[in-house]
This record gives structure tokens, sequence and C-alpha cells, in this order.
């Protein structure tokens, strides 16, 4: 019954809202970045896209969280989206400049940009690039 505790190796599931529409939230999802819904239960309302391997979880009773996508072009998907619509809280901007390789290979640097989908949840669009 012992043995070694292991830390853990990988994120499984991610909590979001999904605000008092969920439909929304999901259309969100799936037009604006791309995601499309892995799963939905009716009952109890709530839904599931996957990314990376991760699953994100869309309930009414989870609270507004924060999440970082990796983006190919973040200039071009800014652009794609505002034609959409959407207006971004944060347009992209250089956050950091990784000289030591910390996060990916030295000396690229990190852009970001944000914004909210319908729930509330703040959506960071990340790009690394070259210096």
């Amino acid at each position: 019954m012992g043995g070694a505790v292991q830390r853990p190796n990988a994120i499984r599931q991610v909590a979001l809202a999904a605000g008092p529409d969920l439909d929304a939230t999901l259309a969100y999802w799936r037009d604006i970045l791309l995601v499309p819904t892995h799963a939905r239960f009716d009952p109890p309302g709530i839904a599931f896209v996957m990314i990376g391997g991760v699953r994100l979880f869309f309930s009414a009773t989870n609270k507004p969280a924060t999440t970082y996508l990796d983006i190919a072009d973040i200039d071009s998907f800014c652009a794609g989206i505002t034609v959409k619509g959407v207006d971004i809280a944060i347009p992209a901007e250089l956050v950091h400049t990784d000289m030591a390789g910390q996060f990916g290979p030295a000396g690229e640097s990190e852009w970001m940009a944000f914004v909210k989908d319908p729930a509330g949840n703040t959506i960071a669009l990340v790009e690394r690039k070259p210096s």
C-alpha cells in the first residue's frame, strides 16, 4: 500500500465558467477560437473542449479563469477575429524576451494578446517569436 509518491505528470482538465449561456460560450470557442465542442451533457449543462490533450470543462458553477493558448501567428489571428467582431482587450504586445531559454529556445520573445469569452473567461493568445 505504501510506495513512493510521484508528482503529477500532466494536466488533465481545467475548469472554466460557462456563464449564463453555455451555447454562446461554446459558439465563441468554436467560431472564434476554432476549438470544437468535444462533449456536452444536458442535464446538467456542462461541456468540454480539448486542446493538446487537455480538457477544458465548462460549467455554470465554475468561476471565470484565464487560459493561455499557443497561437502560430498572433498578428494574423488577432486581425481575423477582429473582423469577426471580437474586441481585443489587450492587443498583441511583447511581454518577455527569454534570454536564458527558460520557457523555450533562448533569445525568443513572447507576445500576448488578451480576449474574453461570453462567460467572462480571459483567453491569452500567446506566440513565441525569434528575436
